[in-house]
């Protein structure tokens, strides 16, 4: 199947509403029927502000990103776009074109999914 691969950044201590953001983002997919999505914890990095954070250190607990990722369809992508733009969540994403399936499929996977290769 075609697809993307998306990978969200925020700040860990970054909230929508009262909510962690990354909570946020990854109940988003979920509702709009993404197959699946996860949330990593990176420990240091910088963004464009050019200032290095490092999950190491008290004093910059909560600064450091979260990436959160999810493998879409091209409709998957335009719905969650378009979700994250109406809630006017500011975040940076990467998109790369993918290629995904499962291998060995079961009776629960569409056939879409069936592996090509």
């Amino acid at each position: 199947m075609q697809g993307s691969y998306l990978r969200l950044y925020v700040r860990e201590s970054d909230r929508h509403h009262g909510r962690l953001l990354w909570e946020w983002l990854l109940d988003q997919g979920n509702r709009l029927g993404v197959r699946g999505g996860s949330a990593f914890r990176s420990i240091g990095g910088f963004g464009r502000s050019h200032a290095v954070h490092e999950g190491g250190f008290f004093e910059l607990a909560g600064t450091t990103s979260i990436e959160v990722e999810f493998v879409v369809t091209g409709d998957e992508e335009l719905r969650l776009f378009e979700l994250i733009r109406q809630a006017q969540v500011r975040v940076f994403y990467v998109r790369l074109p993918a290629r995904f399936g499962v291998i060995n499929p079961d009776a629960k996977d569409p056939p879409e999914l069936s592996s090509e290769d």
